[in-house]
């Protein structure tokens, strides 16, 4: 089927648009997107885990009662989830800040996030939405250039 004809004034202007959506997506790389996305990753956890620890990595006892009352898991008992979590929201935040095995960390923060959604917070599916885009984003993508997994040639 041929396209319906434009009138002129219509072909510059979708030739406007065309040439600024295309140096965008020129400047806007993905080694650029994957960069931002992974530190915009990292810092959401990384940071929620260390609301969870006094010193380097010691949990502390309101991170205990946080997981014995409000985020309880069926069949994880609240101390192992707490350390699981906590460590967790250390160790692949700084994976992806390297860039290394990001499609990995992506998946395992992916699977937090469905846990959290699921089983903590059913209501806060907009903001677990979005993170789970950016992390979606680096698991089917990779890291970019500008990583580890570039440097060792992992995909």
């Amino acid at each position: 089927m041929n396209a319906i004809p434009l009138p002129p004034s219509s072909q510059g202007l979708r030739g406007l648009w065309n040439t600024c959506a295309n140096t965008l997506t020129r400047l806007v790389s993905h080694d650029l997107l994957a960069l931002a996305t992974r530190l915009a990753v990292a810092a959401i956890f990384f940071y929620s885990g260390r609301t969870k620890v006094e010193g380097i990595l010691s949990i502390t006892d309101g991170t205990y009662e946080l997981f014995r009352s409000e985020y309880k898991l069926p069949l994880v008992p609240p101390e192992i989830a707490a350390h699981m979590a906590t460590y967790a929201e250390h160790f692949f935040p700084l994976l992806l800040l390297l860039g290394l095995f990001t499609r990995l960390s992506a998946l395992a923060l992916l699977g937090m996030t469905l846990t959290i959604q699921l089983f903590v917070y059913p209501d806060a599916w907009p903001t677990h939405l979005s993170w789970a885009a950016l992390m979606l984003y680096l698991a089917g993508r990779g890291a970019g250039r500008l990583s580890v997994d570039h440097g060792l040639r992992l995909a």
